[in-house]
């Protein structure tokens, strides 16, 4: 058997450091000399203690590492393999009746001094090499401030000494006890606050914010005075994304408007969504849209028997088939390509596949797109093709149709918000006493969702602006696209059949305070990069609304989700609407707005 070479030296300097530790422990006893008898006793002993910890250290695989990545948890190896050589050596020696006095003082000294050879070596060896390596790369980086002095900026700091991009200057944090100290060593240099004149003083442009779990508050101050201080802002992964293990703390990004928005992470009753999910079949409308995409990905994750994608644009529908093939190895997957109006086709998919439950998120939602000359085929496409899924869905006994509603749909000023309420409506007549349960949830917008504020700014930016708002007093409430999905997959676990569930938005934002934050993220300020108000668009509110007047809400066992007590649609508005819609014209805008308004007391055009 061929050993290799770098374990074979290593074990033999643990054997030397065997030989020296006991000889150091008897020079150290007899005050640095070695009177007779006492040199004679320590060969005597030399030629046990050696082979005994040297047969203990390979028993204990000390030797299947690389000493340039000696750690702790080595450190803690050699303890334990010197400890137990310790107790086994005065064992040996008794035993073998080695004529030879050892002072207690060596046996205590030996473990000792044997620990600091074996582990001194390795660390001094692993800090030449990393000095040899990242020595002179540390000292070409960029300069960088730390924000934060905790385990997590430590560990950040350890991870880029091996980085030629980025050099580490110091920390800023508003510990007072931290002040001054050198940690890794580096010094903390001050607070947060003093961040622009430090950043002056030590000529340095970028920051690094190491506090994955910072409030909001926090984070907003912090690129405010990034942005007054000309210093780009980056930081690390969120906190829930290190404790997942996916990143590290080194995959450091730039900030991104999610992370000043305060939104606390979703909490799932895993074990619900498993009995809902699990082993089944389960049907996503708009399933390329924004909110359906990751509503599949999130499904995908509790492992379906079969999940069917229905979607009517093929290039959405390819989109989103690619990626769940290579990030759910082995799914089943059905593509299909369909409108939810047509009848013929949904009973046809139902048939093939008999989902277990419908998430329904196909709609039209684009406010001024669908308010005039569209409004036909809004309200043809929210409520229609509701009306249609939605009795399919009885008819091949479907045990939970979940709708995707919105915020537009209370006291709605819009053709889309109306039309969303009446969807709400439908689902609401066709729930029975038995059979298919019907829930929907109403949230407001959601960041990067198509058609949203947030890639238009980003696109309005990158061409140097201006930055076009609608009204300075315009407000709206957000959420990220993983947070709204997570929780309308929550209340299909809750819902038992007619709910209306509104999912808790926080607090609203103004969409001018959001420009300007994506503005200094994106390293400009409101000088370079101008904000224009246009004013209203059609059908537009200042602000947004979770629940109507007359409504009130209940609370339920999830925090971000209550239930909303809705006005039920009355016993034969059902009937009325389907043959409304069953017209084979194409109705005018005139008309459309017309008979919303005869249905929706509440509903209250812009411009009228």
């Amino acid at each position: 058997m061929q050993i290799n070479p770098r374990i074979a030296l290593a074990f033999a300097h643990d054997v030397v450091a065997a030989g020296l530790a006991w000889a150091l422990a008897y020079w150290f006893r007899f005050n640095f000399e070695f009177p007779n008898p006492h040199n004679t006793d320590l060969f005597r002993t030399l030629i046990w203690v050696v082979p005994v910890q040297a047969i203990i250290f390979w028993r204990f695989g000390l030797y299947g590492g690389l000493w340039r990545y000696a750690s702790m948890h080595d450190l803690k190896r050699i303890l334990i393999a010197v400890t137990v050589a310790a107790l086994a050596v005065p064992v040996v020696l008794f035993m073998f009746r080695v004529q030879a006095l050892v002072p207690r003082s060596v046996l205590v000294l030996d473990p000792i001094l044997l620990t600091m050879l074996m582990g001194g070596s390795r660390l001094a060896y692993r800090a030449w090499k990393e000095h040899r390596l990242y020595g002179l790369l540390s000292s070409q980086g960029e300069p960088v401030l730390v924000l934060g002095a905790g385990d997590t900026a430590i560990t950040l700091v350890k991870d880029l000494e091996r980085s030629s991009e980025w050099r580490v200057v110091g920390f800023l944090d508003d510990d007072e006890r931290k002040q001054g100290r050198l940690l890794h060593g580096l010094r903390v240099l001050g607070k947060i606050d003093a961040l622009p004149e430090i950043a002056q003083n030590l000529g340095v442009r970028h920051a690094i914010l190491a506090m994955p779990s910072a409030p909001h508050q926090v984070r907003r101050k912090v690129v405010e005075l990034c942005g007054s201080a000309n210093v780009a802002l980056l930081t690390v992964p969120a906190f829930e994304d290190l404790m997942s293990g996916r990143v590290t703390v080194s995959q450091i990004r730039k900030v991104e408007v999610e992370d000043l928005l305060g939104r606390e992470p979703v909490v799932l009753d895993n074990e619900g969504l498993h009995e809902l999910i699990n082993g089944r079949t389960v049907m996503v409308t708009g399933a390329g849209g924004s909110i359906g995409s990751e509503l599949c990905r999130q499904i995908a994750r509790f492992g379906p028997a079969h999940l069917v994608l229905f979607e009517a644009n093929e290039f959405a529908l390819y989109g989103i088939e690619q990626e769940l093939r290579n990030s759910f190895a082995g799914i089943s997957l059905a593509c299909v390509i369909g409108d939810v109006k047509d009848a013929y086709r949904v009973d046809q998919v139902l048939t093939a596949y008999q989902p277990t439950a419908i998430f329904h998120a196909a709609a039209y939602k684009h406010v001024p797109l669908m308010e005039n000359e569209n409004a036909w085929e809004a309200v043809r496409n929210n409520v229609l093709g509701t009306y249609v899924l939605g009795q399919q869905a009885i008819a091949h006994g479907v045990k939970k149709f979940v709708l995707i509603s919105t915020d537009k749909a209370v006291n709605p000023t819009n053709v889309m918000g109306a039309s969303k309420r009446c969807a709400e409506m439908v689902c609401q007549a066709l729930q029975g006493a038995a059979g298919t349960r019907f829930v929907m949830v109403r949230f407001g917008n959601v960041l990067g969702s198509t058609g949203s504020v947030i890639p238009r700014f980003q696109q309005q930016i990158a061409q140097g602006g201006p930055v076009t708002v609608t009204h300075p007093d315009i407000i709206r409430y957000f959420m990220s696209i993983p947070e709204a999905t997570q929780l309308v997959l929550q209340a299909g676990v809750m819902g038992q059949g007619g709910e209306l569930f509104v999912l808790d938005m926080g607090e609203p934002v103004k969409i001018v305070d959001l420009a300007r934050d994506m503005i200094r993220l994106s390293g400009f300020s409101e000088d370079e990069i101008k904000i224009v108000f246009t004013g209203l668009r059609p059908g537009e509110k200042l602000f947004e609304e979770l629940l109507a007047d007359d409504e009130h809400t209940l609370p339920t066992p999830h925090p971000k989700l209550r239930i909303a007590r809705a006005r039920s649609a009355e016993a034969d508005w059902l009937a009325e609407a389907s043959a409304w819609f069953g017209h084979d014209g194409v109705r005018s805008e005139d008309e459309v707005k017309r008979q919303l308004r005869q249905w929706l007391p509440e509903y209250a055009p812009t411009g009228r």
